[in-house]
Order: C-alpha cells, then structure tokens, then sequence
C-alpha cells in the first residue's frame, strides 16, 4: 500500500510538471498594473481588470495581497478598503462594501482561480508590507504561498515585494519559485546572491544609472519598471532593453511595441 501510494504521488508531480512545460505563456514585455483597468474605467485589483489583462494577452497581470483581521487574504492596494483598514477589519466587514462595478473585494483563492482559467498571462503577486510588523509579514508570506500550493498554481505565479525578507521567506517556502524585488536600494550583485530572478524598481532608478541593463543582464537578472504611463518613458526603457514594463497603459504599450 505505501508503494502504491509513492508512485501515486510521484505520477502526479510529473502530471504537474508536464502540464507547466505545456503551458503557452504570452512572451511579451507588458505587466498590467492592478489589472487592465484604466481604458475600460475598471475598479482595479478586481476581477474584471484580470480579466482584461488575460484578453489583451499581457505577458502577467500585477495584484496586490493583504490579510484582513481574521486571517483572510483579500486584493486590494492600499492598506484600506473604502475607509476600512484592512489589517484590522474582518473580511465581512470588507464584504458589506462594493467595488464601483458590483463586485466584492476579491479574496486571494477567488482572484487565483480566475488566473487559472487560462495559460498565457502570468500572475504578478505583491505582498504588500506592513510597516512594523515583521512577525505578521511572515504569517502573511506563509498564507500567500501555501494557498498559491494549493491551488497548484505555481507555474502561473511571480512574487514582488518591496519587504527583502518577505522574498527570501518566498524562497524558503519555494525554492523554484521567481521572486522580484520592489525597492530600489539592493544591488544586481545581492539580489543575484539571494537567488532573486530579477530587480522589479521604479524606472527612475534606471535612468539615474543606465548601467543597470548591463549589469544586471551580465548576472542573468531580468528587469522589470514600474510604473511607466508615458510613450516617452517606454521608448527610453525598450530601447535601453527592459526586460519587463508594469503600466497602467497596457494598449499603449502594445502600441509602442508594435511600432519599435
């Protein structure tokens, strides 16, 4: 019988395997921020905005996570929810209030499971830090990536954070996991060190020190910056061969791809 069982097990973890290196993902450079929400007056982190992302086939879709009072992990950017702080409300408390479109704030699982409808754009996952709370950031890591297990969903998903612990605990939980930092401060040279696929910084970073293609290509790093709205900025940063762009303008920049 626990013959049986190992083999079960092991043909399954090959069944997932297998169905990742099947898996067809967009191989472009757009990251919708929050979703594809601004064009089509979408709330953002909702549901819908997700869906927009997938159908414009970007190559991943940025969200953003946070744990409620009783231990819920919802979608939402800020830290508060339509005048509800987040980390110390319930999520029924959170589920009196609607986003503009009808819908309710989303919960990590719901938002997973809509990701998972589809193969082609991958899920960017920021958990969001909590100031001072170094203890219950970690609860939160762990939540995150025991749910993103359970759900098996860890071919769709990257990690960002602008918490550096919160990554390397990613890792831990993970080790194959991809994990970006958020910040700005780290070098190539650290975050290549600490095993993060890449550096995910504010695009102003990149322009102070256009250096950091090199560098951080030369370490085998990916580059991502966030969060470029105008032509002109993308132009700099694909020119410059950024590897990734979050925007709120994902049509415009598909635009600008077209035409480079």
């Amino acid at each position: 019988m626990r013959l049986s069982l190992s083999i079960l097990l092991c043909l399954s973890m090959l069944s997932v395997a297998v169905k990742a290196q099947k898996m067809k993902w967009n191989q472009n450079k757009v990251i919708a921020h929050r979703g594809a929400w601004k064009k089509n007056n979408l709330p953002e982190n909702s549901i819908a905005s997700l869906k927009a992302a997938i159908d414009l086939k970007c190559y991943g879709s940025e969200f953003d996570v946070h744990m409620t009072s009783d231990g819920v992990l919802v979608i939402n950017h800020d830290d508060d929810y339509q005048g509800l702080v987040i980390t110390t409300s319930t999520f029924v408390q959170l589920r009196e209030k609607k986003l503009s479109n009808g819908e309710d704030i989303p919960t990590l699982e719901e938002y997973l499971k809509e990701g998972r409808k589809q193969q082609g754009t991958r899920m960017i996952l920021e958990i969001k830090d909590v100031k001072g709370e170094g203890q219950r950031m970690l609860e939160i890591t762990d939540a995150v990536v025991a749910m993103v297990k359970k759900l098996k969903m860890q071919a769709w998903m990257e990690y960002i954070s602008f918490n550096y612990e919160v990554l390397k605990r990613v890792l831990v939980l993970d080790p194959k996991a991809k994990v970006a930092y958020l910040n700005g401060e780290a070098s190539a040279v650290q975050l290549k060190k600490d095993g993060f696929v890449g550096a995910d910084y504010h695009f102003s970073v990149y322009k102070k020190d256009p250096e950091w293609f090199s560098k951080a290509h030369d370490l085998g790093l990916t580059l991502n910056g966030w969060t470029v709205n105008k032509e002109e900025d993308m132009k700099w940063l694909l020119e410059h061969h950024i590897d990734l762009i979050t925007t709120n303008e994902p049509e415009l920049l598909f635009e600008v791809l077209k035409g480079k």
